[in-house]
């Protein structure tokens, strides 16, 4: 990865990372780990965000390993970052584009506010930066700002839209898309939907509606159904990771708006819970901040190894 990156990284985790060493000062240099300092500890650990099964699993280890001169802060934050590496590395699976007949159909949902609509473009923008041709369609049609929002994102990358007025039928335009990306041999067809989570009802009608439409064109579409969540929303971000899981289908996850303010310690909670693929994390508003990612580099970055020891090499 580059550097720029991974200063990016760095800084999407910062809160989370100084969230960590606030809640772990003055709970270590005991010569001994007694219970009551691993039991403070994991309340540390879940207080970062980072859920409690993932403090359970930090505990179990600081529990089996011996610390002869006590345990230091850097050592804590390297133990994190191992098992962090551990439960992100299963999960941090980037998408594959290999869908026959093309195009690969990938239903992007998501609640209104969750960086759904900019997120698309950044995929779209990282697809195409990998040689795959791209179309978009704006199925978003309950919000005309998400339509207008769209196409000047498409305009900006470079790629084709397929979009209609506010109140128009999101699967007829979805049809559509199918229907010209096929005849285009276009590679991948980025289907924006309503982010309507408080109609339940009316999220799942929609896309069962969506679904019914491209099964007559391709019955193996949509290939993917990714939901966008805002990282800045900590542990609600898991409800909706329950609810969307249900009604939609949800095969993956993007984590967006690890910006340095977010509660980044969510993305693990998530892949502990649910042990969904994360396809990518934005960490910036540029259309180049949406990357796959590495756990190990992510582990160490919500640690605060890289600014607690930067003389260490990696």
């Amino acid at each position: 990865m580059s550097t720029a990156w991974h200063e990016r990284l760095l800084g999407g985790f910062r809160r989370t990372s100084d969230k960590l060493g606030e809640n772990l000062s003055g709970l270590l240099g005991k010569a001994a780990l007694d219970d009551d300092t691993l039991d403070q500890i994991e309340e540390a650990l879940i207080a970062s965000d980072l859920g409690p099964a993932t403090a359970r699993r930090v505990r179990e280890r600081l529990t089996g390993e011996r610390f002869a001169l006590g345990l230091t802060e850097a050592r804590l934050r390297e133990i994190v970052a191992e098992e962090v590496a551990a439960i992100l590395a299963p999960v941090a699976k980037p998408l594959e584009i290999e869908a026959f007949p093309r195009p690969q159909v990938i239903l992007v949902i998501g609640v209104n506010g969750s960086g759904k609509t900019t997120t698309i473009a950044k995929l779209a923008h990282l697809l195409t930066e990998q040689d795959y041709s791209v179309m978009l369609v704006a199925g978003d049609t309950f919000r005309a700002a998400a339509i207008g929002q769209l196409k000047v994102w498409a305009d900006r990358i470079g790629v084709p839209i397929i979009s209609g007025s506010e109140g128009a039928d999101a699967a007829g335009l979805v049809f559509e898309g199918v229907k010209r990306g096929t005849a285009e041999g276009t590679d991948v067809l980025i289907v924006d939907t309503a982010g309507r989570l408080q109609n339940k009802s009316g999220l799942m009608d929609e896309l069962a509606k969506i679904r019914r439409v491209l099964g007559r064109l391709n019955p193996a579409a949509p290939h993917d159904v990714v939901l966008v969540l805002d990282a800045t929303t900590g542990q609600n971000g898991l409800s909706q990771i329950e609810v969307f899981k249900e009604t939609a289908g949800v095969t993956g996850l993007v984590m967006t708006k690890l910006d340095g303010t977010a509660r980044g310690g969510v993305l693990v909670a998530a892949a502990e819970k649910y042990g969904m693929p994360i396809h990518a994390i934005g960490v910036g508003e540029g259309v180049d901040d949406l990357r796959p990612f590495d756990p190990k580099e992510v582990a160490r970055a919500i640690a605060g190894i890289e600014r607690l020891a930067p003389e260490k090499s990696r």
